[in-house]
């Protein structure tokens, strides 16, 4: 399977990197992490050129890594400057090196070339720096399954009422259709449901009585990164005109590694505009959530070992795949104008 190379990937949550080296599989390759004396982060290839043991297994030494089976050391650029016993270094004696960027409490790394990295593909998120706002940091959910699956799933507000009726969607929204649009590298999905009872994640909080009126903005950032954009305000309050900031709203957030083209890894973290200063709102928020990624997870595993099962099954295409299609085709054509 192909990827794209020339984007950023969450390699790992920023505080998983410390003081040991740390391997990650993205888009099927082996990076091996560690941070320099001054706390930036450098990015190898996981294999020493010598007898291919996997850099990770060995131990850091200042801004360098040593391998673990005779003490080769690289620095963080991926050179070789020191090999025990010897003063010649071969020109070969090198590995590759990968562009890190941290964002977000996130590692990105870029697959593509260093000097390709584009830090304006980094994801801007106005609501994460917002001090009026509080950050949940979630999980790294694996998923056995296809990580366009997983994107498809994020493209997709009509599955919530199905999937998520215990957490994010229940009985009124089922049948209500979605509005979708594509520009760029960016998928939008949205609708709302008007004048119903609060999803149970809502009315949880205690914040809400009554019927209310609620919405779900996907926008899907090809080829990896979601924001839902959702949440909920008295009926009749907001409506799809006003600022939905007046509201109960979260930005749920997700940060796809494809591990490769069997599994890929979703570190996904929210924004919350309610209950700031409330460690227990945070903690219910973070366990619905998970409850939520978890009920996901069960359907695109299910998923993935009957397509594993049957390859050459056609399926049935229906109205509400509009966004998804748009979304694989942005992503295709990002594989191929790199091809």
């Amino acid at each position: 399977m192909n990827f794209v190379r020339n984007t950023w990937y969450p390699a790992a949550f920023s505080s998983d990197i410390a003081d040991a080296p740390v391997r990650r599989t993205i888009i099927g390759e082996n990076v091996v992490l560690y941070r320099r004396t001054d706390k930036s982060i450098a990015a190898l290839d996981d294999l020493c050129p010598h007898r291919m043991l996997p850099l990770s297994q060995g131990r850091i030494k200042g801004d360098s890594i040593e391998c673990g089976y005779h003490g080769m050391v690289f620095d963080g650029t991926g050179k070789c400057i020191h090999i025990p016993g010897q003063d010649t270094i071969p020109a070969k004696a090198r590995v590759t090196a990968y562009a890190i960027a941290e964002r977000f409490g996130i590692a990105w790394i870029w697959m593509g070339t260093p000097e390709s990295a584009d830090l304006g593909l980094l994801l801007e998120l106005p609501a994460y720096d917002d001090p009026h706002n509080a950050v949940v940091q979630g999980d790294a959910l694996r998923i056995e399954a296809n990580y366009l699956n997983l994107a498809d799933n994020l493209c997709d507000p009509s599955h919530v009422g199905f999937v998520h009726a215990s957490t994010l969607g229940n009985a009124a929204s089922v049948g209500v259709p979605v509005q979708s649009t594509s520009s760029g590298r960016l998928t939008t999905v949205w609708r709302w449901v008007l004048d119903s009872p609060p999803i149970p994640l809502f009315a949880k909080t205690g914040l809400v009585e009554g019927n209310v009126d609620r919405w779900h903005y996907y926008f899907y950032h090809a080829p990896n990164i979601a924001v839902i954009d959702f949440g909920t305000a008295p009926a009749g309050q907001i409506g799809p005109n006003g600022d939905r900031g007046e509201g109960l709203q979260i930005h749920a957030v997700h940060c796809i590694t494809p591990v490769d083209e069997a599994a890929c890894i979703d570190h996904w973290f929210l924004v919350r505009n309610f209950g700031q200063n409330d460690p227990g709102m945070g903690d219910q928020l973070k366990a619905g959530h998970r409850t939520a990624f978890e009920e996901d997870k069960a359907i695109l595993e299910a998923i993935h070992r009957e397509e594993t099962r049957r390859p050459n099954f056609e399926t049935v295409s229906l109205a509400l795949d509009a966004a998804p299609t748009r979304m694989r085709r942005i992503v295709k054509q990002l594989i191929d104008a790199e091809a």
